[in-house]
């Protein structure tokens, strides 16, 4: 199974191991992704606000438990899935809409840093519109990832590698 191939120490422990550590990180680097999203979200409401650190940052964060997730996808497939849609289907379909609503997540913190820093490099009208757009793209990325962290949460609390 390949989600014996990347258990520590090559023992499959009820499901402690590199996989497993790598779930839990990736559940709380989430968890703080989501968070994060919120401060530039909040700060960039006010288009005269400089925010470099908070777009950074929880572009970093958000992207960073995005990879975890991307790393973990294969085991899960083979792992867990099966088993989650068996246990309760509409867990399981909430699960897949976690991997979406993640996914925009990542888009859109990146659309947001975008057009964060197009704006420090446009005139000004340009620049204001881009940092509406800035913050817009930060607010929506911030209640994807939250969404996404609950659900991912409520799966994690019944199925686990």
């Amino acid at each position: 199974m390949l989600g014996d191939l990347f258990v520590v120490g090559g023992e499959t422990d009820g499901g402690r191991g590199l996989v497993a550590l790598v779930a839990h990180v990736h559940g709380h680097l989430g968890w703080l992704a989501a968070a994060s999203l919120v401060h530039p979200a909040v700060v960039l409401r006010r288009v005269e606000r400089r925010a470099h650190l908070a777009v950074a940052s929880s572009v970093a964060l958000v992207t960073g438990a995005a990879s975890l997730g991307a790393w973990l996808y294969p085991a899960y497939r083979e792992s867990l899935r099966a088993l989650v849609f068996l246990d309760a289907r509409a867990l399981g379909l909430a699960f897949e809409r976690k991997e979406h609503l993640a996914f925009g997540a990542v888009f859109l913190a990146w659309s947001g840093a975008a057009a964060y820093v197009a704006a420090g490099r446009a005139n000004a009208p340009a620049s204001v519109t881009l940092r509406r757009a800035s913050h817009r793209a930060f607010v929506a990325s911030a209640a994807f990832a939250v969404v996404a962290a609950v659900l991912g949460t409520l799966v994690a609390a019944r199925h686990a590698f």
